[in-house]
């Protein structure tokens, strides 16, 4: 029979890891992409300053508020179909957003794209531990995997600079088409179907209405810090409002629900709840990181969305590096020592930032800490996204997948907003009404250094989590996971 056929084929590793990571690398892309087309953006369809925030926004609140309900969908519904889903959505909401003639369609299509990220990026990595067996083989795929978080912010910057500049701002929605259908069309062939033995009546319907509803508001009430402030009456109400529905959500888990969305005894393992915290403390160092040191060479140091770009290379292939690195040896020495690592080696590069001066330069200033950075991206996101994983049962790899991204956004989502509401302050305080150009720039400067020593707290304080926080390498290593062998289409 065709059905039995199906059953008996086994994945193909080496394309479900290529498809994985693909996917991944599109979907934290397109965090970052637009940021440094937004000038282009707001003359094209002549956006407010008010308004010009929601493209970004729009793509980050539905991000960050579907990803437990992205994962355990995958979990629920079958990885790869859900996979596949997210994969065709998220093309032709890029398709929409690259033909938008309206404000209202590029948002609309925005969030349609965070909706398609929100299923991708869970299942991508419940595909993963599935897919390949516990130990080595494992450990390299989801570092790989863990990598193209860190490369993909990095580079959405440096691409969206070259296609820009040399295209027009479309095209960075556009190039996303053909690469979510092939990828779809190739999974469907290459990459094995599974799910959890719950199957879909057992489908937590009101804990994920409340978790996606909280999150969003929560998420919402913090972008819209930067127009609203954090006093407003309508911030306060945002936040009030995600946090009542968090904790709604969190009674419903832990008394109410009989197949929960989110058991809270996950949250026993101590290298997950650890490995998350520090991922979210890296979210928040590292995409405040990049909005800034944006910012600073464009509008201090004066160089085109292109030159932008490309001083975002290094940074690049230094966190490409840092991964193949940390893949090969988080089996050796495990994944604290790792992370440790790559955390004290991004507290040092974010601190080194602080150096920067109104009249610096790439060399002088930006090149070494960059670096610096980007190695400790590297060391730090593929131990920390093992570790977040690590011992996880089969049946729950989407949910655990979909908190290891709910951690990185949130935190990266709550550390621009603090860090751009602190540096803004300065800022204008140091600005007067008849300010000359060079009293800007410097005062812009003087906040970019107040975040970039806020960021490296940030960065410090994951480092002593990690430390303190991880349990014993060897033990956590081996930690036996449930049902490791992968499991048939």
């Amino acid at each position: 029979m065709p059905a039995s056929a199906t059953t008996q084929r086994k994945p193909h590793l080496t394309a479900t890891l290529l498809l994985s990571c693909l996917a991944q690398f599109m979907v934290i892309l397109d965090v970052s992409v637009v940021n440094v087309a937004l000038p282009s953006i707001r003359g094209g369809l002549h956006f407010t300053e008010a308004n010009l925030q929601w493209v970004v926004n729009a793509y980050t609140v539905t991000f960050a508020g579907f990803l437990l309900l992205g994962g355990r969908a995958a979990d629920l519904l079958g990885r790869r179909r859900v996979f596949v889903f997210g994969l065709l959505l998220f093309a032709l909401a890029s398709l929409a957003g690259g033909l938008a003639e309206s404000q209202g369609m590029l948002i609309a299509a925005r969030a349609a794209q965070g909706l398609g990220g929100a299923v991708i990026a869970p299942a991508s990595l419940s595909i993963l531990t599935t897919t390949f067996e516990d130990g080595a083989a494992r450990n390299r795929a989801v570092g790989i995997w863990g990598a193209m978080g860190g490369a993909g912010g990095a580079a959405g910057v440096l691409l969206g600079g070259i296609i820009t500049e040399l295209v027009t701002w479309r095209w960075i929605l556009f190039i996303n088409v053909p690469i979510g259908i092939g990828a779809a069309l190739l999974a469907q062939r290459f990459i094995a179907e599974s799910r959890g033995p719950e199957r879909v009546r057992n489908f937590d319907l009101l804990g994920a209405i409340t978790a996606t509803l909280g999150l969003s508001l929560l998420v919402l009430g913090i972008v819209r810090t930067d127009t609203t402030g954090w006093g407003s009456p309508q911030t306060l109400a945002l936040l009030a409002a995600g946090l009542a529905l968090v904790l709604v959500f969190v009674a419903i888990e832990g008394r109410f629900a009989s197949a929960p969305l989110m058991p809270l005894r996950i949250y026993s393992s101590r290298t997950l709840s650890a490995a998350n915290l520090v991922i979210f403390l890296v979210g928040a160092a590292v995409f405040a990181m990049w909005f800034f040191l944006s910012l600073y060479l464009q509008q201090v140091l004066g160089y085109t969305p292109l030159k932008a770009g490309l001083a975002f290379l290094p940074m690049t292939l230094c966190i490409v590096a840092g991964s193949a690195l940390a893949s090969r040896a988080v089996t050796a020495i495990g994944p604290k020592t790792l992370l440790v690592t790559g955390m004290a080696f991004q507290a040092v590069g974010l601190f080194w930032f602080t150096d920067i001066t109104a009249g610096g330069g790439y060399l002088s200033e930006v090149l070494v800490p960059s670096l610096l950075v980007a190695i400790g991206i590297g060391l730090a996101f593929v131990p920390a996204t093992i570790a977040a994983v690590a011992g996880v049962a089969r049946a729950e790899a989407g949910l655990a997948s979909g908190l290891v991204n709910t951690s990185r956004l949130f935190g990266g989502a709550i550390g621009l907003a603090v860090l751009a509401a602190l540096a803004t302050a300065r800022t204008n305080g140091q600005l007067h009404t008849s300010a000359s150009a060079q009293v800007t720039r410097a005062a812009l400067t003087s906040g970019f250094q107040l975040a970039f020593t806020v960021a490296a707290a940030f960065a410090a304080l994951g480092g002593l989590i990690a430390a303190f926080g991880l349990p014993g390498v060897r033990r956590a290593q081996r930690a036996p996971a449930p049902g490791a062998a992968p499991e048939p289409a």
